[in-house]
């Protein structure tokens, strides 16, 4: 029984980074393409509620409910895939909290242009294109965990 609710907790969490990290990246995205401040602001303002409610209570459930489930299953932490996972995971970590920043950033500048009924300005779109890019290695490295999660390969390190 505990196995079962130590494995339901972690495929939550992992489900839970996942879909916030691709609904987030969808709605700022979305957001942005229509260059309107107040439209940018108030997006953000909820994206980056989102990132600290959701998104950071899976990132701190992710580790104490893998590393129980591996004390419960007996495996070992110096197996491949699991040593993948963590470093991905770190890698990963690595991306979304310089994102995390940038999204409060680029909510104060939309709200800061909103108020004073300008254009987004240009440190807007500097924050936006690293947001954009650190995107990409942090989702493929979640996918990739996702990988090692269910197929469990044989990796030698």
């Amino acid at each position: 029984m505990t196995y079962l609710i130590l494995k339901y907790l972690h495929v939550i969490g992992s489900t839970v980074l996942l879909g916030t990290g691709a609904g987030i990246a969808f709605f700022m995205l979305m957001a942005h393409r229509t260059g309107n401040p107040a439209t940018v602001a108030a997006t953000a303002r909820i994206v980056v509620i989102a990132d600290y409610v959701f998104t950071a209570t899976a990132v701190v459930a992710q580790p104490v409910t893998g590393l129980l489930l591996v004390r419960t299953l007996g495996y070992d932490l110096d197996e491949g895939w699991i040593i993948a996972s963590i470093a991905l995971y770190l890698f990963t970590g690595a991306f979304w909290l310089p994102v995390v920043w940038m999204q409060a950033k680029m909510r104060d500048l939309a709200r800061e242009a909103a108020a004073a009924g300008e254009p987004l300005p240009e440190r807007y779109h500097r924050l936006y294109r690293l947001w954009f890019a650190f995107g990409f290695p942090a989702f493929f490295a979640v996918l990739a965990i996702f990988w090692l999660m269910i197929a469990r390969p044989d990796i030698a390190l």
